[in-house]
């Protein structure tokens, strides 16, 4: 079943997409309302697509169900994402992906991005998806099989912006950082931004993504 979503349409003739995945307990209502306080230019012809997650139990919360990309079983970083979950939830995106493709919008010009929960789909798909996109945005997050990395990568030249909260007191600075090494060991194209704020995204962090999506998508 594919995932449903909420959009923000280009302003203007559609020339990119980002397609931005919530985190855990949200929906995609949480991020709709930054597409417009970015300010974009509207020659960038930028749609905004923000698919919801399904609902599923998720172990730590007692088995309560919400909207969450995969289960977390434990809270230790090393056994946090449930690969299959992982993997499951990344073939759905793939799908909006292929859907933009279809419709016109080349692989280049489409950007992944993903808050915590959706971050590590965003940082899991990408390197993997056939085609290179234009560029991933992972915020506040970490990854799923690091150690896999290496072998299942198709592109190792991605454009990377991560962005983290130096008091994330549910994904510690250091799990984005490590994910970090795990991707610029790969020689891909990283950066890392950190703001001194709790597990959210702030004005400044907010003004560094619109420089970056000017930037990839121009």
């Amino acid at each position: 079943m594919s995932l449903e979503f909420v959009e923000y349409p280009a302003q203007g003739e559609h020339k990119a997409t980002v397609i931005w995945l919530h985190g855990l307990g949200d929906s995609g209502e949480g991020f709709a309302p930054v597409a417009p306080q970015l300010q974009l230019p509207s020659e960038l012809g930028l749609r905004f697509i923000f698919p919801h997650a399904p609902v599923q139990p998720v172990t730590i919360n007692g088995g309560m169900e919400m909207r969450s990309w995969y289960d977390i079983k434990s809270i230790e970083l090393d056994k946090r994402a449930d690969e299959q979950g992982v993997r499951d939830s990344a073939a759905k995106v793939e799908q909006l992906i292929n859907q933009e493709i279809a419709n016109g919008i080349a692989a280049d010009k489409i950007i992944l991005a993903g808050f915590s929960q959706g971050g590590v789909v965003a940082l899991h798909l990408a390197p993997r998806f056939e085609q290179k996109l234009a560029g991933v945005m992972a915020l506040s997050t970490y990854m799923c099989v690091p150690e896999k990395l290496a072998d299942e990568a198709l592109h190792t030249d991605l454009n990377i912006f991560m962005a983290h909260g130096s008091q994330d007191n549910v994904v510690p600075p250091s799990a984005g950082k490590s994910a970090f090494e795990v991707l610029t060991a790969l020689s891909m194209d990283v950066s890392w931004q950190e703001y001194p704020m709790a597990h959210q995204v702030c004005a400044e962090e907010l003004q560094a993504i619109r420089h970056w999506l000017i930037a990839r998508l121009s």
